[in-house]
């Protein structure tokens, strides 16, 4: 029937159903419903807290060497204090909180994070900040599985599960980007659980709360990582579920509106605030030239201090001598170097790079007939539509194409190559000067450094010189095609070049920025671009063997644990990455083992089978599970479609919500199958065992001196690399 405009006086978002016995369904009734309770939930928060804090910081100095990832976000933090830009494939959050315990240490930003740490820099403080968000994921469990409607015996076992994981353990005492990458998922997790739990009384001011707590989560964790979005897409779904099942209760729809008003604004408009916020951030304090600056365009770069594009000359003249960057991102700057090309016309290479090199300079000059002194006439400005030649000022060839030879990679457009001299009557090396873009005030019709963008059109075939980022095989060193497209759009960012550089003695240099349109966001969008580039830049080499890869399917699984430094020696203080084994195992298991029991139930209910659940207790156990089980497949599956390089701490974030669905499943299975007692009992079994199992290799999470050999007997599997490496040559 139509929806009631007007909702009646009993209306709640969420009715409640028929119990089972009058029609089938599922009773809404808030089973194991807890609220906060500080005089019961305090003192076993603090207890875990003080306990996670113990194993985190226990030692946490023991080695005085840079430790694996650190030499490179401790790297990054020490940019933050020399406010120098960088380049990295990552958001900035996390890293700027690095930079901000290296300030609160007192570093000095010197110190470049390679080999032993020196006497003035306090890396022990820096570590114990980091230390601090992987101390927060126990507390943070035990919150989100009492809002979840875990009996609170459940919740300190799972809270005790986050405490007792190796893994979990050995990667907080190092700074690195991971603990905060998985306190704020913990945090999104927790808000999202509170929220659930807050659903009987919506707009509420605990219900806000939750939900603006939730956003703001899912902001600072996909700041800090991409890995991020996938906690993004667990609260999406379970938000596309709640508005459904609103939807199909008949709530009036100007009710749901002001619900889905409400959750796009602090799940949709609070994260992305937050992160292009840390992105503002990031600009404004890397305001220094730096090893970055080439992944960026021009026009942000000469805003930089130190930059030497921030003074140049500003009108392009023939005889100029030029640096051209293509405006496809990742492409880099015409480049040209004395190799050819191993098939087609065997000419010189033609490519662009990324990197500032004496091979990146061309000198702009006429073409052949049009006689001009570049030194003592008058200077010539270099207009639209003008005809020109560049000439590569490190081999003296000509940027040269024909019609004869298709590129070596995009075949479907024309090769373009370095060829002939000065004065060679060849028309195949004129190009056509066709301005697009003027990005300053100085919309002349001239040729301007960085602040014009612009087409070279090859007068003979009247294709398009052309960079789509497209990388050359071993013999292009890896660098990027550079070709003469036929075909697409005209104003395509592959066929559009700006100039970078411009050097010529005759015209006086000027401070660029004047002249430059500042924008964030085309900087905030050409920075995303470019990391996600580099990200997909890193594929691992099948051919060669490295003992910190490893493949998603094995992670589960605990087959190739990873030694987190390169020296293994006897004299080394050593650190291995293995989980605990019984809760990674365990853990596994209950991931497969629920889908099966929602199959099972779901049978059980549609045949009419008699059962002993409690009144709620059915979709208690759909909405606590599918939160846990989702966001450990969300955060799991996707690294199989992955291209990518993969660690098996990308693991870690998953594994954190199947620690806290297997205190779910043992509260579970012993509340239907066991009494009291015996409940109590497998409690105990479970925190006993595990902490028991947490200190046989804790010598390994701790840092171990001695020979590898003395732990071999803790070597369970045949694939872990404890004392000898058997896939290394």
């Amino acid at each position: 029937g139509p929806v009631s405009a007007k909702a009646p006086a009993s209306f709640t978002a969420y009715p409640q159903a028929r119990k089972r016995g009058s029609g089938g369904g599922l009773a809404d009734v808030p089973f194991g419903h807890k609220r906060w309770t500080t005089s019961i939930d305090g003192p076993v928060v603090l207890l875990v807290t003080l306990l996670c804090a113990f194993t985190r910081l226990y030692q946490i100095g023991k080695r005085s060497k840079v430790t694996w990832d650190e030499s490179h976000f401790g790297k990054f933090g020490a940019y933050y204090i020399n406010r120098t830009f960088y380049s990295d494939v990552h958001p900035p959050l996390a890293k700027m909180l690095i930079g901000l315990s290296e300030l609160l240490a007192g570093h000095n930003g010197t110190f470049r994070f390679k080999e032993d740490y020196p006497e003035y820099v306090n890396y022990v403080f820096m570590r114990c900040f980091t230390a601090m968000f992987g101390i927060a994921l126990a507390p943070l469990a035990y919150v989100a599985c009492l809002q979840l409607g875990m009996r609170r015996q459940a919740c300190a076992l799972a809270s005790l599960f986050v405490v007792l994981d190796n893994a979990l353990c050995v990667m907080s005492r190092f700074i690195l980007l991971d603990e905060p990458l998985l306190c704020f998922t913990a945090l999104s997790l927790c808000g999202v659980a509170g929220f659930q739990n807050s659903r009987h009384q919506p707009f509420s001011t605990r219900w806000w709360r939750w939900l603006i707590l939730t956003g703001a989560g899912l902001g600072c964790v996909v700041s800090s990582k991409w890995v991020g979005l996938f906690a993004i897409a667990l609260v999406g779904l379970y938000t596309v579920e709640d508005l459904l099942r609103m939807y199909a209760a008949r709530v009036p729809m100007h009710r749901l509106g002001r619900h889905f008003s409400a959750r796009a604004t602090c799940l949709i408009a609070v994260p992305l605030v937050i992160y292009a916020l840390c992105f503002r951030m990031h600009f404004a304090i890397l305001s220094r030239s730096g090893p970055g600056d080439a992944t960026m365009p021009p026009a942000f770069q000469a805003r930089l201090r130190g930059s030497r594009l921030r003074n140049q000359p500003f009108d392009v003249m023939f005889g100029s001598t030029l640096n051209i960057r293509s405006m496809s991102p990742g492409s880099g700057l015409l480049h040209s170097h004395s190799h050819n090309y191993p098939d087609g016309s065997q000419q010189q290479q033609i490519t662009c790079y990324g990197h500032k090199d004496k091979n990146n300079d061309w000198v702009i000059i006429k073409p052949v007939g049009q006689e001009y002194n570049y030194t003592t006439e008058p200077l010539a400005p270099i207009r639209n539509g003008d005809t020109v030649r560049l000439l590569h000022r490190s081999t003296g060839a000509i940027l040269h194409s024909h019609s004869k030879f298709n590129a070596p990679v995009t075949t479907s457009d024309l090769e373009v190559t370095c060829y002939g001299k000065r004065k060679w009557k060849d028309k195949n090396n004129d190009w056509r000067i066709e301005i697009v873009r003027e990005d300053s005030a100085k919309a002349d019709g001239q040729l301007h450094a960085i602040t014009t963008q612009f087409r070279l059109r090859h007068k003979a075939t009247g294709c398009l010189l052309s960079s789509a980022a497209v990388k050359l095989p071993a013999w292009g060193f890896r660098q990027t095609e550079v070709t003469c497209a036929r075909g697409g759009s005209d104003t395509a960012t592959p066929v559009l070049w700006v100039v970078e550089r411009h050097i010529n003695s005759r015209v006086p240099s000027m401070d660029m920025r004047p002249m430059i349109k500042s924008s964030f966001v085309r900087d905030f969008v050409r920075l995303n671009i470019e990391m996600a580039r580099s990200n997909n830049a890193l594929v691992p080499d099948r051919d060669k063997y490295n003992h910190l890869e490893s493949d998603p399917w094995t992670w589960p699984f605990l087959i190739y644990p990873m030694r987190m430094l390169g020296s293994w020696k006897k004299n080394d203080i050593k650190y291995y990455e293995i989980g605990n084994p019984l809760l990674w195992w365990s853990a596994t298991f209950v991931c497969f083992l629920y889908p099966l029991q929602l199959i099972y139930y779901y049978v059980q209910n549609q045949r009419r089978i008699p059962n002993a659940w409690a009144p709620g207790e059915e979709l208690y156990f759909w909405n606590a599970g599918k939160l846990l089980w989702f966001g450990w497949a969300l955060h799991y599956f996707p690294f199989f479609l992955m291209g990518r390089v993969t660690y098996i701490h990308h693991y870690l974030p998953a594994l954190y919500f199947s620690l806290l669905l297997l205190a779910f499943e043992i509260d579970h299975c012993s509340r239907r199958l066991l009494g009291t007692r015996l409940q109590r009992a497998v409690f105990l079994f479970w925190a006993s065992a595990v902490a028991a199992v947490f200190y046989w290799f804790s010598p390994f999470t701790f840092g171990y001196v001695g020979e590898a050999t003395d732990l071999k007997h803790r070597q369970w599997l045949s694939t872990w690399n404890i004392y000898k490496d058997s896939n290394a040559l």
